[in-house]
């Protein structure tokens, strides 16, 4: 009879440990720290209850962790999209200037461009200048004084004054006398006096 006894007493126990078990894993359940409501579906629907349903993901439940990972993800996400919108703008800013830059790198280029294109203009035509003044001091040269000084007068002053200059530099450099003095005086007094005038006042080299 003892026997039966003792061994009523370790199944009463044995229930009892069951039942708190039961309990405190379904009380866990609750709290959101351990999972089992699958453990106990069969024990619900036995009863004739619905078991309770996933637990919420809010951040605001207290004790579930995985809320609170996923919570502090999305911040995490949140954050580094708003760094890489800021690191965009910074970008379509520092683009804007390069793209302002190169704008106005290439607008100094053309105008360096063209001013080199005006001043070898400038020195092309300067050479032809003399390289003709230099042929009609050769023709005008080599004319009869009478011929020679009207075809000059048939010129403008700043013409027939580098003819003349030029004229001169010929009969330097063959160490001949120059005919310019001479063609002066064949020339109208008022005429030969205003290209006289111009010759001391404008500089020696053509323009």
């Amino acid at each position: 009879m003892a026997g039966r006894g003792t061994l009523g007493r370790v199944i009463v126990l044995l229930l009892l440990i069951l039942l708190l078990t039961a309990g405190g894993l379904l009380w866990f359940d609750y709290l959101g720290i351990l999972h089992t409501r699958d453990l106990f579906s069969p024990v619900y629907s036995v009863l004739g209850l619905e078991p309770r349903k996933g637990v919420s993901t809010l951040p605001s439940e207290n004790g579930d962790l995985d809320a609170d990972r996923i919570a502090k993800r999305l911040e995490a996400i949140d954050l580094r999209s708003q760094e890489l919108d800021l690191r965009d703008t910074e970008l379509s800013r520092r683009e804007n200037e390069i793209l302002q830059m190169s704008q106005e790198l290439e607008d100094r280029t053309a105008g360096i461009e063209e001013r080199e294109r005006s001043f070898s203009e400038t020195v092309r035509q300067r050479e032809e200048r003399e390289t003709n003044i230099a042929q009609i001091a050769e023709y005008i040269n080599g004319m009869p004084p009478k011929n020679a000084v009207d075809n000059l007068l048939a010129m403008d002053d700043q013409d027939i004054i580098d003819i003349l200059r030029k004229v001169e530099d010929m009969a330097v450099a063959a160490g001949t006398n120059s005919s310019v003095a001479y063609w002066f005086s064949l020339m109208p007094p008022e005429r030969a006096a205003e290209i006289q005038r111009k010759m001391a006042n404008k500089p020696v080299k053509l323009p």
